[in-house]
């Protein structure tokens, strides 16, 4: 996995690009959110396989009380 900045930067704008288009067709965000986790684990349980996942899926608890998701500043 590429741990590259730009790449990671680029890659979040399209997907946000992605999702307000998606709030803009009318997609409720709790559809496009659950659709969007679904689609990324269903892509690393095909690379990594589905225990390297579980592992990683483990770590988010924290990570998320961390801050580390938090798109908006207040």
């Amino acid at each position: 996995m590429s741990d590259d900045p730009d790449k990671k930067g680029r890659a979040l704008e399209l997907v946000l690009n992605a999702w307000d288009q998606a709030l803009a067709e009318g997609a409720e965000p709790e559809i496009i959110a659950s659709v969007a986790i679904y689609a990324a684990l269903a892509d690393m349980v095909d690379r990594y396989g589905a225990e390297a996942v579980a592992e990683f899926c483990a770590t988010l608890p924290d990570r998320a009380r961390n801050g580390e998701f938090t798109l908006k500043q207040d």
